[in-house]
């Protein structure tokens, strides 16, 4: 859709949530159910295109990108008449008779951006929360996964009006500041990089608009001491290379205890060779890089340190293959930006205080992953680090959790999605006092004189 004919549409699309259409909650769940439908429907086109982009396998593809999404509609589908009930809160006795309440409003017309490694979910994951909120939107999918964003749009169109959804294809940079410079819309949500998450603001500021973004940043993985070293090296190996490494919520680098760190060396390589086989070139539970442009820009990377295993390249298929590196200084290009690569450094400590100071350079990561079965070492790592999400003997799972919020802090975003988090998010919190008649209170009126000792009396 060009730019022209896009701002036409959200023009309708302001007309069509003013008219209140879609406020109520019978038209809610049916926008929801028909994007339930769809998901089983489109399937294994969906699942093609993200082959063709990305080279997911169907399991891995699946379980990421739709799975994942149906449980998210389900369980708003179950959830969402409480969400948007009216909140009764206590009134403070001064205010007496009244009465106060909070109503659920939505916002307006929504704009989606989404990223190209999960091309798919992070696009159609915020539309859930977009919709089960009473709003419209407008998506734009990721052009560096050409394949899934046809394919969305295709889904989009044959189940939503125009009028509720509609989609801008084009490159991110050109169209971006297009739609939100020359239309108001009501909220931003993005997904994507720290540095255009900054233009993003800087563009939605003029008009006040309100944006959540979800960025990046570099999530560490400590592994301490007292762990089961076969199974948290199994799961460090999963997490990380789990769609190629392209994951914002993957392992970006690894501090291993000292004391263990040669025997856990040995079983991440061991890992590799059971999860991927001897060539995960081979594997077709492997994936590839997104395109020519972050494949050279992920081999810089292996020009520093020591390689201890992979390395191996071929650019004409955009494989790396899952790689470990050690040897390295906080200053190497490796450590200065989200790797979003099969790249895994590898860092050693002797003490949790110098394992926290050497994160506390790279501050405010999406996700924090410990390995651990001390509750000391727990209980000092979460009073002390601040970072988004995380987990502990495990990785990527709370994204995938709908009772959680999702989302960063600091650089690495700001708001925070999934399940009534989402509801939140996409909702005005319009709050209310009602107040009858009678009996009609004589303090609060002027003249004041004699009244200040019965204030003080009701508010101390």
């Amino acid at each position: 859709m060009e730019i022209s004919n896009a701002l036409e549409g959200l023009n309708k699309q302001k007309a069509f949530f003013e008219s209140g259409a879609t406020k109520p909650h019978a038209f809610r769940i049916a926008q929801l159910k028909k994007l339930l439908k769809a998901l089983s429907d489109f399937e294994n086109e969906i699942l093609a295109a993200l082959k063709a982009d990305l080279n997911k396998h169907e399991m891995e593809a699946y379980a990421s990108e739709i799975g994942f999404l149906k449980l998210e509609i389900k369980h708003t589908l179950k959830n969402l008449a409480e969400w948007m009930e009216t909140e009764y809160v206590p009134t403070p006795i001064f205010h007496w008779p009244a009465s106060s309440f909070i109503q659920k409003d939505p916002l307006g017309v929504v704009l989606i951006i989404g990223p190209w490694n999960y091309p798919f979910m992070l696009l159609i994951g915020p539309l859930i929360s977009v919709l089960a909120a009473g709003n419209c939107a407008c998506i734009k999918p990721s052009n560096q996964a050409p394949n899934t964003a046809e394919v969305t749009e295709k889904i989009i169109r044959s189940i939503f009006p125009e009028e509720l959804v509609s989609v801008v294809q084009g490159t991110g940079a050109l169209v971006g500041p297009e739609l939100i410079q020359k239309f108001r819309f009501d909220h931003i949500f993005f997904t994507g990089s720290v540095e255009v998450g900054k233009q993003i603001m800087h563009m939605a500021a003029d008009e006040l608009v309100p944006v959540t973004l979800e960025l990046g940043g570099k999530s560490p993985c400590v592994v301490d001491e007292n762990v089961h070293i076969k199974i948290a090296a199994k799961r460090v190996v999963w997490s990380k290379f789990w769609n190629a490494g392209q994951t914002c919520v993957g392992p970006d680098y690894l501090l291993i205890n000292e004391n263990i760190a040669d025997n856990f060396i040995i079983e991440l390589v061991n890992e590799i060779k059971v999860l991927f086989g001897n060539n995960p070139q081979e594997s077709e539970s492997y994936g590839r890089i997104i395109n020519d442009k972050r494949f050279e820009k992920l081999l810089t990377y292996l020009n520093e340190g020591k390689i201890i295993a992979g390395g191996e390249r071929e650019k004409s298929t955009l494989y790396i293959a899952p790689t470990l590196v050690e040897s390295l200084q906080d200053t190497s290009a490796v450590m200065q930006e989200e790797i979003f690569g099969p790249i895994l450094p590898i860092f050693r400590y002797k003490t949790n205080e110098e394992a926290l100071s050497l994160i506390k350079k790279h501050p405010f990561p999406l996700s924090f992953y410990l390995y651990t079965k001390s509750k000391k070492t727990k209980k000092f790592f979460l009073q002390n680090l601040q970072f988004g999400g995380g987990g502990i003997n495990i990785a990527l799972g709370h994204l995938a959790n709908p009772d959680l919020p999702f989302g960063g802090v600091g650089y690495s975003g700001m708001g925070s999605y999934h399940g009534k988090y989402g509801f939140d998010t996409f909702t005005h919190r319009k709050s209310m006092m009602k107040t009858p008649f009678f009996p009609d209170v004589f303090i609060r009126y002027q003249p004041f004189k004699n009244k200040l000792k019965w204030v003080k009396w009701f508010m101390g």
